[in-house]
């Protein structure tokens, strides 16, 4: 099994801070989900490089006695560059495909997926909304960009079936905004 997580909530929105960390209520939840993944037999750890990321996997490493890898691709979905509206670009992504975001959104999507699906069992990835939604959506065939809406600290199960990694179990869901 691999475990795809969800960052804890942030402290800032999207489109306020480039990098911000957990809120109170954040890191409370990535206690908490530490506390569900401790007996799963979780082996390794990877991490987005984002903050939010890192925060949220530190209770389980601790818990685990194990240091993430930090793993640049199952980053935050890059933002091109000389976007003025962050939010509003993002919103668009979100209501559309990965066609229609771009070769280079597509080729992200895949090398994110051919990055996880060389993972060993017993994996957990702590990373972003987005790329989850583009690993689920590769995995299942799906071209749309949101194909669930994560929580904060939700965990998504991935397992080998008939030879392909596919999607086991979908992770809570919330009505996430993008602020």
């Amino acid at each position: 099994m691999i475990y795809l997580i969800r960052h804890g909530e942030a402290a800032a929105g999207w489109g306020d801070h480039p990098d911000p960390g957990l809120s109170d209520l954040g890191n409370r939840q990535a206690q908490a989900v530490a506390e569900i993944l401790s007996g799963s037999g979780i082996r390794n750890i990877l991490s987005s490089p984002m903050q939010r990321c890192r925060e949220t996997s530190a209770p389980l490493s601790a818990k685990l006695t194990l240091q993430p890898a930090i793993a640049a691709e199952v980053s935050e979905i890059a933002t091109p560059a000389n976007t003025a509206d962050r939010v509003a670009w993002l919103r668009t992504v979100m209501a559309g495909t990965w066609t229609e975001a771009g070769a280079d959104y597509v080729r992200w999507r895949a090398d994110m997926g051919a990055f996880v699906g060389a993972l060993p069992p017993g994996t957990a990835v702590f990373s972003h909304f987005v790329a989850i939604n583009a690993l689920c959506g590769l995995l299942e065939d799906d071209d749309r960009v949101t194909v669930f809406r994560p929580g904060h600290c939700s965990v998504t199960r991935l397992e080998v079936r008939d030879g392909r990694l596919r999607v086991a179990e979908y992770g809570s869901e919330s009505a996430t905004r993008v602020l």
